[in-house]
């Protein structure tokens, strides 16, 4: 599979829904259309609900993969406004 260019990372650990989509919702919303933002979490809830809430608006959820034991990251690219 083709690693995607990371444009932007931002590292959500410690904080739990619904912050943690918040926090991601933002920082998409300051990138370009097609760019790629990386999120570093460590809250099992929102890895679940932040790759369906970026679907639901529109974004493309490249990657999600557990990092260790208690971390994941999140790829999504920015697909609209």
């Amino acid at each position: 599979m083709e690693e995607a260019r990371i444009d932007k990372k931002i590292n959500i650990k410690g904080l739990h829904c619904p912050y943690t989509f918040v926090k991601s919702k933002i920082a998409v919303e300051d990138m370009e259309t097609g760019q790629v933002l990386e999120i570093l979490l460590d809250n099992e809830e929102a890895v679940i609900n932040i790759p369906k809430s970026m679907e639901d608006h529109g974004q493309k959820v490249l990657k999600v993969e557990k990092i260790n034991d208690t971390d994941w990251i999140i790829q999504v690219r920015k697909e609209k406004e």
